[in-house]
């Protein structure tokens, strides 16, 4: 998921080119399948998204299946928003694609438009970024308290949720200072640790195996 998130998140919005919308209508035609790439990068992230709701879900109901379904809804909710804002970037392919439609816009009017699309995707990134902060708080709470994963992980995973929190309702409130709150959030990169943790070390098995008995 790291790996289609680079490229759709990272590499892909460098062809937007703020405040220039004739620059960037020209490089998104120009490097189209580029761009549809990055909207299929998104739409597998998404599908993972939903297979990782279920195995947290699974992971940390033992600790308190309350919270755990919190953690998971307010994750599903980031991503079925993630979902719907590609249709700020279907729509701007869509005004790009030269359909006779589109004719009565004179051109500085569609890449006005396109551009327009392609701010509304990045402002409702700071939208889905709420959801993801929720997410990271309760889910760091349940880390914290399992017992069968490091509590130092619970920790970085509270602040990582501050720091998207911080970030998205930074911007809203006060969108001159948006660098320092982007940079505030990627401050977040800390909550790398935990599926790095899952991925070389794993859990406590005969842990979790007690406390879903207790819990059963």
């Amino acid at each position: 998921m790291a790996v289609f998130a680079f490229f759709s998140m990272m590499y892909v919005p460098n062809l937007i080119v703020p405040g220039d919308a004739a620059t960037t209508a020209n490089n998104i035609m120009a490097s189209e399948g580029l761009f549809r790439i990055g909207i299929v990068s998104d739409s597998v992230i998404f599908l993972i998204e939903i297979g990782i709701v279920v195995v947290l879900y699974v992971l940390l109901k033992p600790v308190s299946k309350t919270l755990s379904l919190v953690a998971a809804f307010s994750r599903l909710a980031m991503t079925v928003i993630q979902g719907i804002n590609l249709l700020n970037y279907s729509t701007a392919l869509l005004l790009l694609s030269g359909a006779d439609y589109l004719t009565v816009f004179e051109p500085d009017q569609l890449h006005a438009l396109v551009l327009l699309f392609l701010n509304a995707h990045d402002s409702v990134v700071l939208i889905w970024g709420l959801f993801f902060g929720l997410h990271l708080l309760v889910l760091g709470y349940l880390v914290y308290k399992s017992g069968y994963i490091p509590r130092i992980l619970g920790v970085l995973l509270v602040f990582a949720g501050l720091f998207h929190l911080t970030k998205a309702y930074g911007t809203m409130l006060l969108p001159t200072y948006e660098e320092i709150f982007a940079l505030v959030g990627f401050l977040s990169i800390i909550e790398t640790a935990f599926p790095l943790w899952l991925l070389i070390k794993g859990v406590n098995v005969e842990q979790w195996e007690k406390r879903a008995l207790e819990s059963a």
